[in-house]
C-alpha cells in the first residue's frame, strides 16, 4: 500500500501547489473567480466582435471552460478527501460536480463538432464562414 501512496506523492505535490495558486497571494481563494470572470468576458467578446463563424465557436468553447472552472471552484471542498470511507476522515467532497463537468465536456465536444459540420455546409452553400457575406448573399437572393 505505501508503494501506491509513494507513487501518487508527485502528483499530490503538484496538486497542493495548484491550490495555491488558484489561493493567490494578496485575496485567498478568489484568483480562481477572475480567472473565470476573464474568461467569460473574452469568450463572449469574441463571440460579439468576430464575424467569422469558426471564431465564434472558439469564443463559445472560452465561455464553455469558464463555466466548468467556476462549477469545479464552487465544488472545491477545502480539506476534503475523496468519498472513501476510512478511518480519521472527516470531510468528504461531493463527487458529483466533478461528474456532471465530465459529462459537460463531452456534450461540448460533441456540440463544437456539430458546429463545425454546420459551418462546412455553410461555407458549400455560400462560399464563405464571415456572417456579413451570408447576410448579403441572403439579401441578395431574395431581391
Amino acid at each position: 500500500m505505501q508503494g501506491i501512496v509513494d507513487a501518487f506523492a508527485p502528483l499530490y505535490a503538484m496538486w497542493q501547489s495548484f491550490e495555491a495558486f488558484m489561493a493567490g497571494p494578496g485575496s485567498p481563494g478568489l484568483l480562481g473567480y477572475w480567472i473565470v470572470v476573464v474568461l467569460m468576458m473574452t469568450g463572449f467578446y469574441i463571440v460579439i466582435a468576430h464575424d467569422n463563424l469558426v471564431k465564434k465557436i472558439v469564443g463559445l468553447n472560452v465561455f464553455q471552460v469558464s463555466v466548468f472552472l467556476f462549477y469545479i471552484l464552487m465544488a472545491k471542498v477545502s480539506g476534503g478527501t475523496a468519498p472513501i470511507l476510512a478511518d480519521g476522515i472527516e470531510k468528504y467532497a461531493n463527487p458529483l460536480p466533478h461528474v456532471l463537468i465530465l459529462t459537460a465536456i463531452v456534450v461540448g465536444v460533441a456540440t463544437t463538432a456539430l458546429g463545425l459540420a454546420l459551418v462546412v455546409r455553410i461555407r458549400n452553400a455560400y462560399d464563405t464562414i464571415e456572417d456579413d457575406e451570408i447576410q448579403a448573399v441572403e439579401e441578395e437572393e431574395d431581391t
